[in-house]
């Protein structure tokens, strides 16, 4: 048995087809769907998720703005920052991207952020809202994953999905969104004993712990379902996942590559939430 592969890249495209369609509507109402991101210093990794987001926002008719700011930028400064775009009327989503400098509190960033305008859905009103099963802005990158899932009709509704890892990004909120789906979660993380066990009895295996290749076909169940959300480096260079995808595909029935797969859909539910916030402007 070959899995059948869940193309993250595919689905964001379908998505970002219907988004453009959104937009040019709300257009039309005279309203402008707008993203502001905020980046603090020049990582790499975060200047090239920032330039893919603002390719994302052109293809969908997104207005996006990118205030690039220097790593030495005070916390006050950024938090001022923060102020006027919450009161910026055409702005309707805001995204400071992390990680932030060392001396800027990463609590008071996102809690300074309007709940309203929080289209990363990582504010605690947003997070509190999820939690309820509330209407939210979800966290992107969990959201994506339940997107994935549903794409291919797979039943989550009883069934027993297991999440690697526990970050308050992507493991924690993947589990409760799951849950509100009424799938039975369990959490796996570094302090888990006998882990393998406990995989070995997931249908919906997610894994988000940033170690290349930590999980292998001998902790898969035969025809589950292995959502991959880990971005690593091998030593060509070569970004691989926290599965090992070309023996893991032999034994489950879905599994989602690297590249391709999750990181495609984050962004994708990025553009969904920011359409959402203008959207409630014209209501």
């Amino acid at each position: 048995m070959s899995a059948i592969v869940i193309s993250g890249k595919e689905l964001a495209q379908e998505k970002r087809m219907e988004m453009k369609k959104e937009t040019d509507l709300l257009k039309e109402k005279g309203v402008t769907p707008g993203l502001a991101v905020i980046l603090a210093g020049e990582d790499p990794a975060s200047q090239s998720y920032v330039r893919a987001k603002q390719r994302a926002c052109k293809e969908t008719g997104i207005h996006s703005e990118l205030d690039e700011v220097p790593d030495t930028i005070s916390e006050s400064d950024l938090l001022e920052k923060i102020d006027q775009l919450n009161k910026a009327d055409h702005i309707h989503g805001i995204l400071v991207q992390l990680p932030l400098p060392d001396h800027i509190s990463e609590k008071k960033v996102i809690e300074a952020i309007d709940p309203e305008k929080d289209v990363d859905g990582f504010h605690p009103i947003n997070i509190g809202r999820m939690m309820i099963g509330q209407e939210a802005f979800l966290p992107c990158t969990p959201f994506g994953i339940v997107e994935m899932i549903k794409s291919k009709q797979i039943d989550i509704e009883g069934k027993h999905v297991v999440v690697v890892g526990r970050s308050n990004i992507v493991g924690k909120p993947v589990g409760q969104l799951l849950l509100n789906e009424n799938a039975t979660v369990t959490y796996c993380h570094s302090r888990t004993k006998n882990m393998r066990e406990i995989t070995r009895s997931a249908d919906i295996l997610v894994v988000a712990v940033g170690k290349a290749h930590f999980i292998t076909a001998e902790d898969i169940k035969e025809g589950a379902v292995v959502i991959d959300v880990g971005v690593n480096r091998n030593d060509e260079g070569k970004l691989i996942g926290d599965v090992d995808f070309n023996h893991a595909k032999e034994v489950a029935s879905y599994i989602t590559p690297v590249p391709g797969g999750v990181g495609p859909m984050t962004i994708t539910m990025l553009l969904h939430n920011t359409i959402l916030s203008a959207k409630r402007t014209v209501e």
